[in-house]
């Protein structure tokens, strides 16, 4: 991926889009460190997410797992924190987006997610 994404990044800086471009780069879950004989389990305890663009510090790593790659040790946050930070650079306040479902008003990054400022630029 190292190409292509560098590539993505290089046009869209040349065409002066990229401050106004937000890219992310995530899945639904991590990969345990270990193999589990015919591959490796999933992890939603610890996983990588990677920004670039519209409002995201450049060359920045936030958290940490613990030594075996099992859970977030050190700055940890959840999806809930993601959706928040995306919802924000997007320039939408995660608080104020609510739905109605079964009769409550529902978020999308329920009662805990908060902005990850350390990574805003």
């Amino acid at each position: 991926m190292d190409q292509p994404i560098a590539g993505l990044i290089q046009d869209l800086k040349q065409r002066g889009l990229f401050e106004d471009t937000l890219l992310l780069w995530a899945t639904e879950f991590g990969r345990t460190a270990q193999s589990q004989g015919a591959g490796r389990d999933h992890n939603g305890n610890c996983f990588t997410v990677w920004f670039a663009g519209a409002g995201v510090k450049a060359g920045y790593s936030h958290g940490q797992s613990d030594a075996f790659g099992a859970r977030a040790a050190i700055d940890t946050t959840t999806h809930h924190d993601y959706h928040a930070t995306v919802l924000h650079l997007l320039g939408i306040d995660h608080t104020r987006l609510t739905f109605l479902h079964n009769g409550l008003n529902r978020r999308l990054t329920d009662v805990h997610g908060e902005v990850i400022r350390e990574i805003l630029a």
